[in-house]
């Protein structure tokens, strides 16, 4: 899917080749081989939970799980399609509802009716009649202020979509490509939620009000944002950030929560899988109360399961969005190609 903030230096140990999800000094030499087998877990690149946590489900399930990271979200939904009845694992997860259109079309999953946890039911894919896609986590695409920057500049700072085309926030934004990020193509959404056919004249408008459009989140978090020392205190980013930018109990940035794009994570048992047995306990562990707690200190989102306890800084400054934005998944496969060769015209006039 996505990087997420400050998930960088979480996630470079499982960037690149298959690899166990755990350590073999983490697991046990009583743990029980053949009751599962074998499965191959295929993920986005930023996937990453705590080795303890796997060791132990492989301990009580007999599975020996083995980790294939595929890339960003559009990445991986294009593999498994390309792949599609003779996948490249037995489970996926990171697909979410930006390309999930396009998995369901092309049938890379087959149905598993997973027993979700409280809540949960809320995430399910619209137009996932089968029911192949099961909700694991979701966090929002919204604009950030550095609420600092704009105290030490007598500013008020923008609330809204319409407020970035303001004057006044001239050459203060910076986003992540719609190409080449999937925040960046989260945005677009938005904008194309919020203004429907008018998006267009939207971004004419924003780009000549001078907004900054870069490669990627990193890019424009790390780089352009003047929390990280950069020039632009306007930045796309996430519900969660906010959390991440606490000192001495105050944070210093904020999600402006009418501008979100909320993206949801799945899972999915592969069609053709060799161990679609294993594959529905790799779906069922990630729906478990251990890793739906660990998720936002291990993967920077929020569980689907509404009893989790989320960290104190989280219940204080990762507020999410009442009313998010939405564009209907079958809308986002059908249109997507088109948008993006849209957003590219305008974008590099």
């Amino acid at each position: 899917m996505r990087i997420r903030p400050l998930v960088a230096l979480a996630t470079l140990a499982l960037l690149g080749s298959s690899c166990s999800l755990a350590n073999e000094d983490d697991k046990s030499d009583d743990a029980a081989p053949g009751e599962c087998g074998d499965v191959v877990l295929v993920t986005h690149d930023s996937f990453d939970l705590p080795k303890k946590l796997v060791a132990a489900f492989e301990k009580e399930s007999g599975c020996s799980l083995t980790h294939s990271p595929a890339g960003d979200g559009g990445e991986l939904t294009s593999k498994l399609t390309v792949t599609q009845g003779d996948p490249i694992g037995d489970v996926a997860f990171g697909v979410d509802n930006t390309f999930a259109g396009a998995a369901l079309e092309a049938g890379v999953f087959a149905p598993y009716d997973a027993d979700l946890p409280s809540g949960a039911d809320q995430y399910l894919l619209e137009g996932d009649d089968e029911g192949v896609l099961t909700p694991v986590d979701n966090a929002s695409v919204c604009v950030n202020v550095d609420t600092a920057w704009f105290a030490d500049n007598d500013l008020e700072p923008p609330t809204t979509l319409d407020d970035l085309v303001d004057p006044a926030y001239r050459d203060l934004f910076v986003t992540p490509a719609a190409t080449t990020s999937t925040p960046g193509l989260a945005f677009l959404l938005a904008t194309i939620g919020e203004y429907d056919d008018d998006w267009v004249a939207y971004w004419e408008d924003l780009v000549a009000n001078g907004a900054k459009v870069v490669k990627g989140w990193e890019d424009a978090y790390y780089v352009d944002f003047t929390f990280s020392g950069g020039d632009r205190p306007i930045v796309l980013s996430y519900d969660t950030s906010p959390a991440y930018t606490v000192a001495e109990g105050e944070s210093s940035t904020a999600a402006l929560l009418d501008t979100c794009f909320r993206q949801v994570e799945y899972a999915g048992v592969l069609e053709g899988a060799a161990n679609p047995e294993g594959a529905e306990r790799v779906i069922d562990f990630l729906l478990g109360p251990e890793v739906q707690a660990a998720l936002p200190t291990s993967m920077y989102v929020f569980p689907v399961d509404a009893d989790a306890t989320l960290p104190p800084e989280w219940a204080q400054f990762a507020e999410q969005p009442a009313a998010p934005i939405e564009v209907p998944a079958a809308d986002i496969s059908e249109h997507r190609r088109e948008w993006l060769m849209e957003w590219t015209d305008i974008t590099s006039s």
